[in-house]
């Protein structure tokens, strides 16, 4: 039916006769001629109706919006005059000698030219791909999922399948369990990540495996999180960290310059505690140049309590972020930043404005200057080069508080005082993670997984001083958002097994739950690491958008939820009883009051 996209049409076209199909994006009736503005998943192209066309020109006379049509007609090259520089296909237009109207379309109940709302686009998503902006993001998804094959395959990677029912392993999610009709009672799990089995299949010879897989996390959802994403899952045998990070992120500045002709550069590397330190984050943007100074050894003598408590406590921290021009933020803007902070915790957001720097401790505006005196002041000036005109915001309380509520402080900071600079592309490997992270009762979680290998250590070195190991694992950062993460995996059983006993994982449970890795680490295993990419967060930066849901074709809400099929919904009961499940009474209850 086709023989040109309308977006392809340009001046090489002109006095060809083409066929084109899609949809009509606008009609114009000019007291005589009729133009159509004609789109498909390529772009617009205007087509032009005569009068004189006779039945052509009626059918055009019935075109309304969103009308599926195909027209033939002969391109030519618009008059110097009409040529609209905002269109693609601008220089031309198509004079229609045929138009079949294939389906008619009802009034659209979403508006291409209003604001329309992000449950309006879900619930008509159908629609909503129709728009250029979305229709582009949906194309550059796939030219990204083929550059990725394109590369791992030019570099011997095997792309190689796993299950996706399965059996319930940890992962740091709640599984979406699948109930087995053949086994009663008996249920399989979606995977999270093809972790295990990717470790398998390097225990089976594939020593560079990858696929482009759906994994699945029953978690709570924000922008950049979706209950079921994309992962580019990536693993090797004999293979260092090193290596792999060398080949991953070239993998990234490849599909960088690709597809968005940009030169990401060498990514740098930083620790895991030094990122933590000075952004308050192990995925630090950055493109913003606000930094996290410690003052603790400063003020771990003054009177004032909220600041010397906390610089005493090896549990605390006191530390500052100083702001550029901050001078000029108005006291209620420091209360809305003060009210932010809190919720991560912080108790309140002491500040400092620096009025005459040359000045010293009269040059300075605080509420808790009179607990301060003039050394503590300059101090606190010289370590944060503070300049005139800035300001100096601080957090003092338990270290997990102030780190984690500076760090959002100093990325709303960047966003709100245009300190940030959001044109520019950032990256970095962040290395040397924790082995393991400990709750607020004392137990001790793995940082990434229990598969993790930790770094220069023995397994009886492991269990004895478990908090003071790393491990051997990497994220590849990008302007604040992690894109990728793996480690070294431990192939040693030895090794896995302290693993597991520091996490309180005992061998009846061990065995349950990973008997056949367990089993397979006894033949020879070879050493492997690996990476997985978020393939929806590498596309959203592409794409320049925030919300992961912008780059999926069919996204779920933040209640995990369609929209548009309204799933997940109730199974009849037949289906239930064939699988021996029942439905509470609350689970009814809630179903009915939706």
């Amino acid at each position: 039916m086709r023989t040109q996209y309308c977006g392809h049409l340009n001046k090489a076209h002109v006095g060809q006769e083409v066929s084109l199909c899609g949809w009509v994006n606008r009609r114009r009736d000019l007291g005589g001629l009729i133009f159509i503005d004609m789109r498909d998943r390529e772009g617009l192209v205007q087509v032009v109706i005569d009068p004189d066309m006779g039945d052509v020109y009626e059918q055009a006379n019935k075109l309304r919006n969103e009308f599926c049509l195909t027209i033939r007609g002969e391109v030519r090259a618009r008059p110097e005059s009409q040529i609209n520089s905002d269109m693609a296909t601008g220089e031309v237009e198509v004079v229609a000698k045929g138009l079949e109207i294939i389906n008619r379309s009802a009034p659209m109940p979403i508006d291409f030219n209003q604001f329309i709302s992000e449950e309006q686009r879900l619930k008509y998503r159908y629609l909503d791909l129709r728009r250029p902006e979305m229709s582009d993001r949906i194309k550059l998804r796939a030219k990204a999922t083929s550059f990725v094959r394109r590369f791992l395959d030019d570099n011997d990677f095997l792309d190689i399948e796993t299950p996706v029912l399965t059996k319930a392993t940890p992962e740091g999610a709640r599984d979406y369990l699948v109930p087995s009709r053949v086994h009663k009672g008996n249920f399989y799990a979606l995977p999270q990540s093809p972790q295990l089995f990717k470790q398998l299949l390097m225990m089976s010879g594939f020593d560079r495996y990858y696929q482009i897989v759906k994994c699945f996390r029953d978690e709570d959802l924000r922008a950049d999180r979706q209950p079921e994403f994309t992962q580019i899952d990536i693993e090797t045998s004999f293979m260092s960290a090193d290596q792999v990070r060398e080949v991953t992120e070239q993998l990234i500045r490849d599909m960088w310059q690709s597809l968005l002709n940009v030169d990401l550069g060498a990514f740098p590397t930083m620790k895991y505690e030094e990122a933590m330190r000075r952004f308050g984050s192990d995925k630090p943007d950055l493109r913003n140049p606000l930094e996290i100074v410690d003052v603790a050894d400063i003020v771990k003598d003054v009177e004032f309590k909220v600041f010397s408590g906390p610089a005493n406590d090896e549990k605390g921290r006191v530390a500052v972020i100083r702001v550029p021009g901050g001078a000029s933020l108005s006291r209620k803007q420091i209360d809305e930043y003060t009210h932010f902070v809190g919720i991560y915790g912080a108790k309140g957001l002491a500040w400092m404005k620096v009025n005459d720097r040359d000045a010293g401790f009269d040059g300075i505006q605080s509420p808790v200057a009179k607990f301060l005196n003039a050394e503590v002041v300059e101090s606190i000036l010289s370590r944060t080069e503070a300049q005139t005109g800035d300001i100096i915001l601080f957090g003092a309380d338990k270290k997990s508080v102030v780190t984690e509520a500076l760090g959002a402080l100093r990325v709303k900071l960047g966003l709100d005082l245009e300190l940030t600079d959001t044109q520019a592309w950032a990256p970095l490997w962040v290395i040397d993670f924790p082995m393991f992270e400990e709750d607020d009762e004392g137990n001790l979680h793995a940082m990434h997984h229990p598969f993790t290998a930790p770094t220069d250590v023995t397994p009886e070195e492991l269990v004895v001083n478990p908090a003071a190991a790393n491990s051997n694992a990497y994220d590849m950062v990008i302007n604040g958002y992690e894109v990728g993460g793996g480690s070294v995996r431990i192939h040693n059983p030895e090794m896995q097994a302290a693993v597991f006993e520091t996490l309180g994982i005992d061998e009846q449970e061990q065995r349950k739950k990973f008997g056949f890795l367990l089993d397979a680490l006894q033949y020879g295993t070879p050493p492997h690491a690996g990476l997985a990419f978020g393939m929806d967060r590498l596309v959203m930066l592409l794409s320049g958008t925030e919300n992961i849901r912008d780059v999926i074709a069919f996204p779920k809400t933040t209640a995990a939820a369609c929209l548009m099929t309204d799933a997940p919904s109730l199974a009849n009961d037949a289906a239930l009883e064939e699988l021996a499940l029942s439905i509470t009474a609350a689970a009814e209850q809630n179903e009915h009051s939706e």
